[in-house]
């Protein structure tokens, strides 16, 4: 078992309490556990939000209960769940030291709303914050298993992200939903309960399109959930004549602020939710740009992608790199400290200029305008409260592999008459019948969603004008 001071440092560095740390540390020891177990690591199937946090986004909302499917062939019984958690609890403290005591398992088998069999439950544990803690006042982790959710697609086994110094040789992993699963699943809670988290869910999964979820997949897996539940397949207009409409934004300061260290508002969220709907559906959503990479003093500049599992960057630069992360997953503006001033910038991508320097390419949020920052002259990184509105696609997400941009000093692309470079295919140039904004696309089509005009200002044109076409 890890040291509270271990604890105490992840804390500062997630800006959380350490009881919240130590629950999530918990939570990873107790996934271990359960994935050591001849039968609860293959008819348990893990899900829901403290699914997306350990298995898919490491920088995300830290989450205190497990939640499950369960796609046993047995009826499991309160007897038969106990005896699986008192292995478990036993595996646990042999490995690591952890101790979740045995008299404090505590499960209920209930028929739900639907009319069908539910399992709650739940273990406390004793661990490095309040090693001697009685058990009366022990911390508790919730335990869910669903018996009327059959999988709609097969299950994954997924690593599980659990960064303490105790982490097993070989890993945690977890038999997991699917990520077109997961999204399909927290549509259908949304729409069916309409809580805060369950917001800020399906926002999260629209915004990592760089884990290329298929859309098809997703808009199937949803309808046939919402079939099983007999309700419809939501709507924007379903959502805000729901009976917890109000309860949703009333509570999202209350269900999540604990979870996150900056909590951005709830308008910004709700706003994005449309654009999920539509493109779930297969409408057209306009697609963002990336932002420019050619560096200050650079003349042409070549895009080249470099994947990177890890930066290995020293001592708190680190941190900033997970505040960075934390803040362009949540669209929230960062006060940057960078060669003794501030300044206040929209982070989207990283590159690396042509002397081997790492970038950050952000926006200036005074004034609108992009800026290449040197990651070793960043002296401090403060994430706001401030949310902005996309510009460009964020390419730095909250998880998994970086995308870096690396910019040559020179090279011979070839350039559109607009000034970008050309790829195979035509492209057919529009612009707004209402800003003048130009849009290129690779089908034909002079619909528009809402966008940023030239200025930054939001513009709600619909139609646009053909141009003409590139070759």
């Amino acid at each position: 078992m890890i040291t509270i001071d271990e604890i105490r440092e992840v804390a500062a560095k997630v800006l959380l309490t350490n009881i919240v740390v130590e629950k999530d540390y918990a939570l990873g020891w107790l996934l271990w556990g359960i994935n050591q177990h001849p039968v609860a690591k293959t008819d348990w199937v893990f899900k829901g939000g403290t699914c997306l946090k350990k298995c898919y986004f490491e920088t995300y909302r830290f989450s205190e209960d497990l939640d499950f499917s369960y796609r046993g062939t047995e009826q499991p019984t309160v007897e038969s769940l106990t005896a699986i958690l008192s292995e478990v609890s036993e595996r646990v403290l042999e490995a690591s030291g952890m101790e979740f005591p045995k008299e404090s398992i505590k499960f209920e088998i209930f028929q739900n709303p639907r009319g069908s069999l539910s399992i709650q439950g739940g273990i406390k544990y004793r661990g490095p914050v309040r090693p001697n803690v009685g058990l009366a006042q022990m911390q508790r982790i919730k335990i869910d298993l669903t018996l009327d959710e059959p999988l709609m697609l097969p299950p994954v086994e997924r690593q599980v992200e659990h960064p303490y110094s105790d982490r097993p040789e070989t890993g945690i992993s977890a038999l997991s939903y699917g990520y077109e699963e997961v999204f399909a699943e927290k549509v259908r809670a949304l729409a069916q309960r309409l809580r805060p988290r369950d917001l800020y869910d399906v926002i999260h999964l629209h915004r990592r399109m760089d884990l290329g979820p298929d859309r098809a997949t997703v808009k199937t897996t949803l309808e046939k959930k919402c079939q099983l539940r007999g309700i419809p397949v939501p709507t924007i207009a379903i959502l805000e004549t729901h009976e917890n409409r109000a309860f949703l934004q009333s509570e999202w300061e209350n269900q999540l602020k604990h979870q996150i260290p900056v909590l951005p508002n709830f308008q910004s969220f709700l706003t994005e939710l449309p654009h999920v709907l539509d493109w779930i559906q297969g409408e057209e959503v306009e697609e963002l740009e990336a932002i420019g990479v050619a560096d200050q003093g650079e003349e042409e500049a070549q895009v080249v992608q470099e994947r990177v599992a890890t930066l290995v960057l020293p001592g708190a630069a680190t941190s900033n790199m997970d505040r960075i992360r934390f803040a362009a997953a949540n669209r929230l503006r960062v006060r940057l400290g960078y060669k003794g001033e501030y300044r206040f910038i929209e982070p989207y991508s990283l590159a690396r200029s042509s002397d081997g320097n790492l970038l950050l390419r952000a926006v200036r949020s005074d004034n609108g305008e992009t800026r290449s920052y040197r990651w070793d002259r960043i002296e401090s990184v403060t994430v706001t409260e401030n949310t902005f509105t996309p510009r460009y696609v964020v390419e730095i997400t909250s998880s998994g592999y970086l995308p870096i941009h690396q910019i040559e000093r020179k090279s011979n692309v070839s350039r559109s008459t607009y000034g970008r470079r050309t790829s195979s295919g035509p492209t057919y140039v529009y612009s707004c019948s209402a800003c003048g904004k130009k849009f290129r696309r690779k089908t034909r089509s002079s619909k528009l969603n809402e966008h940023k005009d030239k200025n930054g200002y939001r513009c709600y044109g619909r139609y646009a004008t053909y141009e003409g076409t590139e070759y």
